[in-house]
């Protein structure tokens, strides 16, 4: 079923046509996209349908959304009160309560070169929040020894579930795997994707020894991580500048391992990017996992072990 979060900040029409839709369409939508004038279109799949009273039709024939849903639908998502989202607007985006994300767009009021905030919202794109469960079951073996946890960096193309598998090793690790653990685990959630945080509380299963810094950057969190909790492992998503190579860099003089996403195809593609090359070459890596949506997401690939030159073909 469509999450009544989500329901509940839909204007009556659209929230009973999403309500009419069946228990196994419901349960694999991806995406909600709701533009201002333009027909409003439901990704299942990484496939688009659009929609209408009697549910899911071809886009051609989908509801178009009116400059008024739009607004309710601001106002059902900001409570009457927008100056209460202004600090998740100005990053583009609310997450509420499931952890779902609500992407927004707008015109853009920029200080000092900086967005302070959007105006004139014109749409929305709400990301379902969606756990896998045990998808990282190939991937743990090979990143556990008696010893420690290995460096690792997940790779893929964007919608290919790095953050869902991300997710799921993060709560192996931080319950305890097969005898290997429990490990303190620290999450910096810059863009609230991987806990999916709700007034601070994770709303996705990350493991009962995982803390987690919501909204925080990447540098500043993994920093604040190393000075006040502890952790065994750091996990961040999407790496690739200089400041993420520098943060890491302290992350390995401390001892923690590291856990991290990043962008790409695979490791000839990473070694184009001159901060992840750096990286990779200094050896700050010891596996690799590739990932791809050929049989949907969270297909792993291959799992690449960096420092002995071997790779394993799932």
């Amino acid at each position: 079923m469509i999450p009544k979060s989500i329901l509940d900040i839909m204007p009556r029409g659209i929230k009973e046509s999403l309500a009419r839709l069946t228990t196994l369409n419901a349960g694999i939508v991806q995406e909600i996209r709701i533009r201002t004038f333009k027909p409003l279109i439901i990704v299942m799949n990484n496939e688009e349908y659009g929609l209408t009273d009697r549910g899911l039709e071809e886009i051609a024939k989908s509801h178009i959304v009116t400059y008024e849903e739009v607004q309710a639908i601001l106002q059902f998502l900001s409570g009457y009160s927008l100056y209460a989202l202004e600090d998740e607007i100005r990053q583009g985006y609310v997450t509420v309560e499931g952890g779902h994300r609500i992407g927004i767009v707008g015109k853009a009021v920029v200080e000092d070169k900086k967005v302070k905030t959007l105006k004139y919202i014109s749409g929305f794109n709400i990301r379902l929040s969606h756990e896998v469960l045990g998808c990282g079951s190939k991937v743990l073996p090979y990143m556990l020894s008696r010893d420690k946890v290995y460096h690792t960096l997940i790779v893929s193309p964007p919608k290919c579930g790095k953050t869902t598998l991300l997710r799921d090793l993060i709560r192996n690790l931080s319950n305890g795997y097969s005898g290997y653990g429990p490990y303190t685990v620290g999450v910096v959630d810059e863009r609230s994707e991987i806990a999916g945080c709700y007034m601070g509380i994770p709303q996705n299963d990350v493991g009962m020894r995982t803390d987690v810094l919501d909204g925080c950057p990447k540098v500043e969190g993994m920093r604040m991580l190393l000075r006040s909790m502890a952790p065994d492992i750091i996990a961040v998503d999407e790496i690739g500048s200089k400041e993420d190579l520098e943060a890491i860099e302290e992350v390995l003089g401390a001892g923690v391992s590291i856990l991290c996403t990043t962008h790409g195809k695979d490791l000839e593609d990473c070694m184009k990017k001159p901060q992840l090359k750096t990286m990779i070459e200094n050896g700050w890596f010891e596996k690799m996992v590739i990932l791809s949506n050929r049989n949907g997401p969270c297909t792993i690939e291959t799992i690449q072990d960096l420092r002995r030159n071997q790779v394993k073909v799932c």
